[in-house]
């Protein structure tokens, strides 16, 4: 009992100094990879785009239209694999996907790759009837010094009328699925050309990482003469640091988007 009480005398007179939590940067990139292929098609461009997304340093990366099976050699350099696993290689160790489109030669749709460990993921169909299938990938992640995240890749429809319906799908399943207060992402290609999700999406919870950042919503198609804002970066509950578009050489030959890029914490 005495050497315990010494003990806790001793604590109590010279208390050990608290380290300050790290903060945690968060790196976000999101592109529309154009199934691997350059603007209007000519050439396969998935290892050019590889190298291109690795000097990014991106923690997390949201991926559209990219291929999960091409059997047509043209279109997939000889690839034995799909497409998501060939762009992680051995940064992103983590990753999922959502195939959303169907054909006699394949699938493509939406991949996630992660540094942080994939705790969940659902693929969910929010196709309007039409020849536009479309989908939501939702992946939880476990990240270091900040717990739980959550990432939504998305790719909408190209009728507004499906993009409404869309959003609204998406809003539903962030109110249903996400506790108020959690780390949330949302990023991917809205084809939102009027600029009309921010009206749906952006409330107490949800923000453009491009307001945020106190700039305006970069257009990123087509790639090489960019004219509309298509693609989209929301955060809830994190801070930005910084949010661009990736305009420079080689990017515009990579695919027909332009891809964002963000920087945020906890």
């Amino acid at each position: 009992m005495t050497n315990v009480a010494a003990l806790s005398r001793t604590r109590r007179e010279s208390p050990e100094p608290v380290a300050a939590p790290e903060p945690c940067t968060l790196r976000l990139l999101t592109i529309n990879t154009h199934k691997g292929l350059a603007p209007w098609n000519r050439r396969f461009m998935l290892a050019e785009l590889r190298d291109a997304v690795r000097t990014t340093g991106a923690d997390i990366v949201f991926l559209q239209e990219v291929a999960g099976e091409e059997q047509r050699s043209w279109r997939n350099g000889n690839l034995a694999g799909p497409h998501y696993e060939y762009l992680a290689d051995q940064l992103w160790p983590q990753f999922a996907y959502g195939r959303n489109a169907v054909y006699p030669h394949g699938h493509h749709g939406n991949a996630l790759l992660s540094r942080f460990p994939i705790v969940s993921e659902r693929n969910h169909d929010i196709s309007v009837q039409g020849p536009e299938p479309r989908g939501l990938l939702h992946c939880v992640l476990d990240v270091p010094r900040l717990g739980e995240l959550h990432a939504i890749c998305v790719h909408l429809g190209l009728r507004e009328a499906h993009r409404q319906r869309q959003l609204a799908l998406l809003k539903a399943l962030i109110d249903a699925q996400i506790a108020p207060g959690t780390a949330l992402v949302v990023a991917g290609d809205f084809n939102d050309w009027r600029g009309r999700a921010d009206a749906v999406l952006q409330d107490g919870q949800l923000h453009s990482a491009f307001a945020r950042a106190g700039v305006s919503q970069p257009r990123t198609f087509p790639a090489r003469w960019p004219l509309l804002a298509l693609d989209r970066i929301y955060v809830g509950n994190l801070r930005v640091q910084s949010a661009c578009v990736l305009s420079a050489l080689p990017w515009p030959h990579l695919s027909d988007h332009l891809p964002l890029f963000a920087e945020v914490c906890a």
